[in-house]
């Protein structure tokens, strides 16, 4: 990646140590670097609206006086009290530390909403450094943020009523044959004026109001109607829907879903429910008497987000559940990254015990993929594969992924 137009701040406390990360950034080819020893200056560099302002700070774990854990903090308060003044900056934090210590690093500033490319073990060479630079995209700014449509309930509704909503579909890939074994339908706005538009610009307004449940029948009927087109081109492929637990907690999701697949003509094993880990893992009989009712009838049950919610896990061998999905925060980066690996193997483990099928999301690189590969894992999808598709690009696609395999 090209970071000469990026400004750099380095805060290291060493002169020595500060000089070569100066230089290592100038062989990476960054152009503007301004460099401190201590967190004080680096903070007041970052308060004082520094011109030009910086994009990536490598912030040392041990600078004096306000050391590297007090200066992340410092930068999320500010991040919070006044976005525009760390709109865009990202950090790198630096450390003699053991690699687990500099990963629970990352997780707090994570908390803290920083920022983080990443954390370098000491000494930081450019082989390094260079693969976290590569990881630096632009964020959108808070001026272009406020320039984004936003729209009213009323208008996302009338979007619902004359159908211009429609699911867009991620290939879901099985690691052992490379074959296609799903599809995950995305909610889209195919809005008249804006364009193509993600959930970003409906579902808090949707939320607000307590009425996701719009959109979910919206995807699942259209949802129902693809996969019955598909198998009617001689593709009969499942799709996973994202459901919210309101819309399954209503009295007569049953019944509506049944009336769904007979109008299209599909058997419920082609239809998987997703829901997030939170939602699932509750006591409520009535509910678990849902999920276990719609196994029985044959469609398939997917916790989604799996590892950011706190599981019960004895409850959660007990939900009739046929999916695993793996949070994506535990796939991007686990073959560089031995505490990331250490979680996500024993996310594989719990799904093989449980004799459950297991699901990467966010695989978006050939190395995640190899690494999955060599796991275990059941299934993957994510931007490697496939970006998210009308129905009627996919059976194109499907052939050119059947000519690479």
């Amino acid at each position: 990646m090209d970071i000469a137009h990026l400004h750099f701040l380095v805060a290291e406390a060493d002169a020595a140590q500060r000089r070569t990360l100066v230089e290592l950034l100038g062989q990476l080819g960054a152009s503007r670097v301004t460099d401190v020893p201590d967190g004080h200056l680096a903070l007041q560099r970052l308060e004082a609206g520094f011109t030009p302002k910086v994009d990536v700070a490598i912030v040392d774990l041990a600078l004096p006086g306000m050391d590297g854990l007090e200066l992340i903090r410092s930068v999320g308060s500010l991040h919070a009290a006044t976005g525009a003044v760390v709109d865009g900056l990202r950090l790198i934090v630096t450390g003699a530390q053991p690699a687990g210590l500099l990963f629970s690093v990352e997780t707090l500033a994570q908390a803290y909403g920083v920022e983080l490319l990443g954390t370098v073990g000491k000494p930081v060479t450019a082989a390094k450094l260079k693969p976290l630079l590569d990881n630096y995209t632009p964020l959108v700014r808070s001026s272009e943020a406020a320039g984004s449509p936003r729209f009213s309930f009323q208008e996302i509704g009338i979007g619902l009523q004359k159908r211009q909503f429609e699911p867009f579909f991620q290939p879901k890939i099985e690691l052992a044959t490379g074959q296609v074994k799903g599809l995950e339908a995305f909610a889209r706005w195919r809005h008249p004026e804006h364009g193509v538009l993600g959930p970003g610009a409906f579902i808090d307004a949707l939320e607000q109001n307590n009425r996701v449940d719009f959109l979910d029948w919206s995807m699942i009927e259209l949802s129902a109607e693809r996969c019955r087109w598909l198998q009617d081109q001689g593709i009969p492929v499942p799709i996973s829907i994202n459901l919210a637990p309101e819309t399954l907690a209503h009295p007569a999701f049953v019944r509506q879903i049944t009336a769904c697949i007979g109008r299209h003509r599909i058997l419920p094993e082609y239809l998987t429910f997703e829901m997030p880990e939170s939602s699932v893992l509750n006591t409520d009989p009535e509910f678990i008497e849902r999920l276990v009712r719609l196994r029985m009838m044959g469609f398939g049950l997917a916790i989604d987000d799996y590892g950011t919610g706190r599981s019960n896990l004895q409850l959660l061998a007990r939900i009739p559940f046929t999916e695993l999905k793996i949070d994506r925060s535990f796939v991007d980066g686990a073959s560089k990254r031995r505490p990331l690996g250490t979680v996500l193997r024993s996310c594989l483990g719990l799904a093989h015990s449980l004799d459950r099928m297991s699901v990467a999301v966010g695989v978006e690189t050939r190395q995640d993929w190899d690494f999955l590969q060599n796991l275990g894992c059941t299934y993957a999808q994510g931007y490697h594969i496939a970006n998210p598709m009308e129905a009627a690009a996919f059976p194109g696609w499907l052939e050119d992924w059947r000519h690479f395999f």
